[in-house]
């Protein structure tokens, strides 16, 4: 069976980390459905200013939700065995396959409520066209994803190290892609039917910022805390929550903005833990206030594309020294 984090895999050597660069890199890319156009665009810059791939600079991609399927596309090849895609390319798959992601199931005025919101063919079709029966095992550069099993009630780990290692944690990108993104209430569970079969939600509901899992992974395999983490997240909500407004909500008022809380606190800790944990020189993280664009995880509208952008655009001129800085690092 696939992944999961238990014990019995802490000691296990990976003879793929031999090829590893000293320190680690290591990219990390919170979940955020739509807004994942943000840290594509950052890293569509990255790669315009170095003129190199994603996967050729970082040893270790990880990522949940979006994330998750931002790092299967980064780390997949075309037939010559070279990244299938850049940055760039994949933002202009987000512009053309957003609206055949999120089309509603159309069952009730309530979908979310007692149904869940958007049908699962429309995103396994669209997984499929991009990533076709590319495997785990066949990332050319590691990669790992987060998800939860729901049966067993334990965090997974999709990783391709594993993958290479035995065949049995091996499973096509597609359906990696599909465990990883499975929010509750948008999407049903992803049921897996490789080995054991496995009903899987969105990493998102455990770690949304995967950063400290791969900090962990690169531990375990490396022995080891040299490495340069690049932490990429998906825009953080700007508007205010005042006591009044709140003060007297009850579960219906809290449910929606609960989750988005729930995943911006635990994003944000994660982000505090590796500041204190990691040198400065040595941990990145890239995240923008919501100015333009919607915290909504499936507004996939143009109007929202072109404001994520809009905000996107924000944050590489704010951070653009930081940006050079670590081009000259991936670069060396």
């Amino acid at each position: 069976m696939f992944g999961p984090t238990s014990p019995s895999n802490a000691d296990s050597k990976s003879p793929f980390a031999l090829n590893w660069h000293e320190p680690v890199r290591v990219l990390s890319i919170d979940g955020g459905g739509i807004r994942g156009v943000i840290p594509t665009l950052i890293l569509a810059e990255v790669e315009a200013r170095t003129s190199n791939p994603i996967s050729s600079m970082f040893d270790l991609i990880a990522g949940t939700s979006i994330g998750g399927i931002l790092a299967l596309c980064l780390a997949s090849s075309d037939a010559s065995g070279k990244a299938a895609w850049g940055a760039a390319g994949i933002f202009k798959i987000f512009e053309q396959a957003a609206h055949e992601i999120f089309v509603p199931t159309g069952r009730s005025a309530v979908n979310g409520i007692f149904h869940n919101r958007y049908g699962h063919e429309h995103i396994e079709s669209t997984l499929e066209r991009y990533l076709g029966n590319r495997m785990l095992s066949e990332a050319i550069c590691d990669v790992l994803l987060t998800s939860y099993d729901l049966s067993a009630r334990e965090m997974v780990f999709l990783n391709s190290i594993e993958a290479r290692q035995d065949p049995a944690n091996d499973l096509p990108m597609r359906v990696a892609g599909r465990a990883t993104s499975a929010a509750p209430t948008y999407f049903q569970p992803a049921l897996t039917r490789e080995v054991n079969p496995r009903l899987l939600l969105d990493g998102a509901v455990c770690a949304n910022n995967p950063a400290m899992c791969a900090f962990a992974e690169v531990v375990k395999h490396k022995r080891s805390t040299e490495m340069l983490m690049v932490s990429l997240g998906t825009g953080s909500p700007g508007k205010a929550m005042g006591h009044k407004s709140v003060q007297n909500w009850g579960l219906a008022q809290w449910a929606r903005p609960m989750f988005h809380l729930l995943l911006d606190g635990a994003s944000d800790a994660v982000h505090r833990q590796l500041r204190e944990m990691l040198p400065r020189d040595s941990y990145f993280r890239f995240q923008v206030e919501l100015v333009r664009g919607s915290e909504s995880l499936d507004n996939a509208s143009r109007a929202n594309i072109k404001n994520l952008v809009l905000d996107a655009q924000r944050l590489i001129r704010s951070a653009t020294k930081e940006l050079d800085l670590l081009c000259e690092l991936l670069t060396r």
